[in-house]
């Protein structure tokens, strides 16, 4: 063709790399480097896929495409994840089962990931909704409860009136449904859940061995949040004490007041008679409020007194007790020792109560008489604490302790703010859990040859708050699979993350009906390599993932305990400020760029104009120039095809001075591209790529192509190679115009040779608002202003300006050029 028509050229490739299985994936016997690369799955929900899944896929397989280039075996499989709310809500909402809606929607989005033209084999793709996948799921929890890591408890929870079902505490954000954005409030219910707890330290010592962002690890280590301090018992009466932790050991003779969470177990016990109206009303309250409001540090402190008394093991002291929803039944032991001098949010409740507040730790002033007008939380000098007196920080906690532990008042411990995963749900789609409940032998595992136990199809799915299975007229009655009598199954399904929690094991083999994966395999794959994918799921999926993983690597089933290696999480892409969702109506799908433009130039707009790792507002006014720039690519290649072919046979008589000036270009983007490749900084990395095509077409102008020879082909392949991973499809089109005898994606990336780049230019940073968005290679020593002048024109800042006012311009010589706007 003589105009670059992207639909036949998408069209032509994706057929032949189709027939010739070009993308089929070698597990076995191959000697390369391997590289399992692997995105986030996406929901079959109504939304489908949107250009923000364009956002996360095709830079992900740009990536991947790089890395084959480097001679990498690289797996790079594709699936949904697609039990769970998002499909069941989706189906409720059209009125069809969600059997149906699912298979529809990942049929359609199937395609759709077919144009993006990505490095998928599909005959290892996987839907967690078929049997083949979740048989596995109920082999995993089968697994986690012979070994005791799967458990169910009746246990205050998350309830969602919108979803009609149980969150685990990592799905509800801001005191609402992560989901549905219904408000949450708390319930006591008997329920599943996986002891992730057991691994509360191996998660904590994991992170400092993983490649991740250290905003992720750091959000983890909160989550689990691990304390060291003391248990400490208070005794109530003879029969009864109240246990507190506490990490300030060496403030305990400044409790003045003890508070108990509206939950905890020794509420009712404790509450006399003429308080037992008032606690009642006020643990009632309490259970309208989400954990999230009760702990704002903005909210008023409320509680009441339940007439009872605590007695100080280390003075004998008779303490009140209260009841306050400042305290959580889920961190320590849901009762505080309460010590209003020491502890900000004791010193406000007893303020607003008027309770004692007592100094017993020095501030810098040295008077313990001194007035306080807020907590003092540092360490000091101990006081009004007997023989402790003078004692300070980490050695006054350590004597305090060993002196509690002596006299069995208390003994050191360590405790986490992370809390069991609950797993069950009050909803149909999702895996049903194998365990039969029998009057006589209590909960029985379902065997394993009788797996999967399927989930009904003829059932009424809309949630009532009651699991849809329990409604099901026969299929919950089943006899005891221990002693044959009548029994009942669990109707509680799972979590879908439970799913996504080891899902990328299943990949390694996904139509074994033998074994859950590939055991051999997964030695040589895992961990992954690369895992991509959005940093909502911080605490959510990568955190179940972990914990399973490890669970695994306990149990004897995988060899590492770690499931991704390296992450990155690519930014949002929103619309008019907001996430994309239906619901807002500001989705904005991908097939009106693709019929204008087609696929390469919408994968390497969303590369080139946002910066991956950050996003940013949907914005398509520069995608007819990232059309514009692969046109002009595809005409050098065109009108210069002829030449090219017959430099193969003879040596370069060109100008020296041009050609050398173009091998510099040759391997300063080669370079600058390789590296910010590896960064996963696709923005710059075009740029680096568009340096070259001006180089080119600059050479071009003036030096006959009549003239041009093996070098200066040997230039031009590498420049075909360069863009190929952004545009594949427009990638093979070009190898094949200048006489590539093979797929361009079994080529060698080319590398560069810094011998090369050794001249007096240096490359400067352009950053526009402390963030770069470029870089240029400029003469060393150059003046401040032109340096200045030179930035506010280069490659992309000007797009990066925009129409703003520039308010000045820093400048670090010969290092960086800083545009405020």
């Amino acid at each position: 063709m003589t105009t670059y028509d992207p639909h036949a050229v998408e069209r032509k490739w994706r057929e032949r790399w189709d027939r010739s299985e070009l993308y089929r994936a070698h597990l076995d016997d191959d000697d390369r480097e391997l590289c399992y690369c692997l995105a986030m799955f996406s929901y079959p929900s109504g939304e489908r896929l949107h250009v923000g899944h364009w956002y996360n896929y095709s830079p992900t397989d740009t990536w991947a495409r790089f890395r084959r280039m480097q001679g990498a075996n690289v797996f790079q499989p594709m699936g949904f994840d697609s039990f769970g709310l998002p499909s069941e809500n989706y189906a409720i909402q059209e009125n069809v089962h969600p059997a149906r809606s699912t298979r529809e929607n990942t049929g359609f989005m199937t395609e759709q990931l077919k144009v993006i033209g990505a490095m998928y084999d599909w005959s290892y793709h996987l839907e967690t909704h078929e049997p083949e996948f979740y048989a596995w799921d109920q082999w995993l929890f089968l697994e986690l409860f012979r070994s005791g890591l799967a458990y169910r408890g009746e246990a205050p929870v998350n309830w969602c009136d919108g979803c009609q079902t149980v969150l685990a505490n990592e799905q509800v954000v801001g005191g609402a449904c992560e989901r549905c954005a219904h408000p949450v409030r708390r319930r006591n219910l008997v329920q599943w859940f996986f002891r992730i707890t057991a691994f509360a330290d191996d998660l904590l010592e994991g992170l400092d061995r993983i490649d991740w962002p250290e905003r992720t690890k750091l959000m983890q280590r909160n989550w689990i949040g691990r304390s060291e301090g003391a248990l400490i018992h208070f005794r109530i009466d003879a029969d009864r004490a109240l246990d507190a932790f506490t990490t300030r050991p060496d403030t305990l003779w400044g409790v003045t007041y003890m508070v108990m969470a509206p939950e905890h177990a020794l509420v009712g016990e404790i509450t006399t008679e003429s308080k037992r109206a008032e606690v009642e009303a006020y643990v009632e309250a309490a259970a309208r409020s989400s954990d999230i409001e009760r702990t704002s540090t903005t909210r008023a402190k409320t509680g009441v007194w339940t007439g009872a008394y605590a007695v100080n093991p280390v003075n004998d002291e008779r303490v009140p007790v209260w009841v306050a929803d400042y305290v959580l039944a889920s961190y320590g032991t849901g009762a505080v020792m309460a010590v209003p001098g020491h502890d900000q949010r004791d010193f406000e409740f007893a303020v607003e109560q008027e309770l004692p507040i007592r100094r017993v730790i020095l501030d810098a002033t040295g008077d313990p008489d001194a007035p306080l007008e807020a907590a003092f939380v540092e360490d000091g000098a101990m006081c009004r604490s007997g023989e402790f007196d003078g004692l300070v920080g980490e050695a006054a906690r350590r004597r305090v302790i060993e002196s509690l532990e002596a006299s069995g008042a208390g003994e050191p411990s360590v405790h986490y703010r992370l809390r069991d995963w609950l797993i069950s749900r009050q909803r149909y789609w999702g895996a049903p859990i194998p365990i039969v409940h029998c009057p006589e032998c209590g909960e029985v595992p379902l065997p394993e040859d009788e797996l999967p136990l399927l989930l009904p199809e003829d059932v009424e799915f809309k949630p009532t708050g009651e699991s849809p299975l329990a409604r099901h007229p026969t299929w919950k009655d089943v006899d005891c699979p221990a002693c044959g009598r009548p029994a009942r199954r669990e109707t509680d399904t799972m979590d879908t993350f439970v799913d996504s929690s080891w899902y990328f094991l299943r990949y390694l083999s996904p139509r074994r009906d033998d074994v859950p994966w590939d055991s051999e395999r997964a030695k040589r794959w895992m961990p992954v390599d690369q895992y991509v994918g959005g940093s909502e799921h911080a605490v959510l999926h990568l955190l179940y993932a972990r914990f399973i993983m490890k669970a695994l690597h306990r149990l004897g089933h995988v060899d590492c305990d770690e499931p991704f290696a390296r992450l990155v999480h690519q930014g949002s892409i929103t619309c008019a400020g907001a996430r994309m969702s239906k619901s807002r109506g500001n989705v904005v799908q991908p097939e009106g760029y693709l019929e204008q433009y087609g696929s390469d130039t919408l994968r390497a707009y969303m590369m080139f104009g946002f910066a991956y790792l950050e996003g940013g507002d949907w914005d398509d006014s520069g995608i007819h120039a990232v059309s514009r720039y692969l046109h002009r690519v595809y005409r050098f290649a065109h009108e210069h095809r002829e030449a090219l072919s017959a430099a193969r046979e003879r040596d370069d008589a060109v100008d020296a001075g041009a050609l050398d000036e173009l091998r510099f270009a040759r391997h300063h983007s080669i370079k600058g591209a390789t590296q910010d490749l590896d960064r996963f900084q696709f923005n710059t990395a075009i740029s680096r790529h568009m340096e070259f095509t001006n180089a080119l077409y600059a050479f071009a102008h003036t030096n006959d192509p009549g003239a041009w020879g093996r070098e200066v082909r040997g230039l031009v392949e590498d420049w075909v190679r360069l863009i190929a991973p952004f545009a594949p499809h427009l990638g093979e089109e070009l190898w094949e115009l200048i006489g590539g005898s093979q797929s361009v994606f079994d080529e060698r990336w080319p590398e560069w040779d810094e011998a090369v780049l050794q001249r007096d230019e240096i490359t400067v940073v352009v950053q526009v608002n402390g963030k770069v968005r470029d870089r240029m290679l400029v003469a060393r020593g150059l003046p401040d202003e032109e340096l200045a002048a030179r930035a506010r024109d280069h490659g992309r800042i000007p797009d990066w300006i925009g129409d703003k006012q520039v308010r000045k311009v820093v400048v670090v010589p010969d290092k960086l050029v800083n545009i405020v706007v």
